[in-house]
């Protein structure tokens, strides 16, 4: 993660899942609001985007731990040198065991759309912990560097601890499309200030920024908030367009069917019509 590269391949993956919560969440409680009281089983489809999600969580773990262990200057799968009696790329270390979580919750995701006999909850709990685990390292990622370094990083613990607090909760409140929504936003603040970091530590136009000035903090503070109101104004107009779109092609649809339905009451009295003209 050392270049901007480095922070928007994870920044792009964060905001990705973040729209794709946002858009399965908003179908998901459209279909369950429609649906009869009583009736929770999920059509077909929903199960593969399950798979689908589980799959590319997978994916995108097992290319960002190659990528960290086999760059030019990665560890290249050594965690200790004893000739220098030394730990090997320790950061490269870290990153793959963020990803190493993300791609087991990945695989929870997948088992529990699989197997019904696993309990309600798992694949939620495995992305809160991969969560947990990805706030814990970064918290002591960043000792001993600059100040603004320090706490721009700092303030992207916020996004991920609240995205593994809010995760935490879906375990035990299920179906709870303000929770689902509010675990999709932290996503979405957690790829955007990925970026936010890479812009700041790694500008790839104009002057560097000042890592020791203190109104740069301030500046970076204040900068946190506005994605946060731009990550919930990004949430809010993606649920407004799937429920106006889902809600549009669903009236198409019964206009269709409806006509569909009453084209052969016509048809059927229009020859009854004719039979009788015939008889008389």
């Amino acid at each position: 993660m050392a270049n901007f590269g480095g922070h928007a391949i994870p920044g792009s993956f964060f905001l990705l899942f973040g729209f794709w919560l946002t858009l399965k969440c908003t179908l998901q409680h459209v279909w369950r609001t429609s649906q009869p009281k009583g009736r929770h089983n999920l059509p077909p489809f929903f199960k593969k985007m399950e798979y689908v999600e589980g799959g590319l969580q997978i994916f995108a773990s097992f290319v960002g731990i190659m990528v960290e262990q086999f760059v030019v200057d990665g560890p290249h799968a050594r965690l200790y040198d004893k000739e220098n009696n030394s730990w090997v790329k320790l950061m490269n270390w870290q990153h793959g065991t963020m990803y190493l979580f993300f791609g087991i919750s990945g695989i929870a995701r997948i088992a529990s759309a699989a197997f019904k006999v696993l309990p309600a909850g798992v694949d939620r709990l495995t992305i809160s912990v991969a969560l947990f685990v990805e706030g814990f390292l970064f918290y002591y990622h960043v000792h001993g560097r600059a100040p603004l370094d320090a706490h721009i990083h700092s303030l992207l613990l916020v996004a991920v601890f609240g995205g593994s607090a809010s995760s935490m909760l879906e375990v035990f409140i299920r179906d709870n499309i303000i929770l689902e929504l509010l675990t999709a936003c932290f996503f979405i603040l957690q790829g955007s200030w990925f970026y936010q970091i890479g812009f700041v530590l790694y500008p790839l136009s104009g002057p560097k920024w000042d890592l020791n000035q203190h109104d740069n903090m301030m500046f970076v503070t204040m900068c946190f908030c506005w994605h946060i109101a731009v990550a919930m104004l990004l949430v809010t107009c993606t649920v407004s367009v799937v429920w106006f779109t889902v809600k549009r092609f669903s009236a198409s649809r019964g206009d269709i069917e409806i006509g569909m339905q009453t084209t052969p009451s016509k048809s059927s009295s229009h020859r009854a019509l004719l039979e009788e003209s015939d008889d008389e």
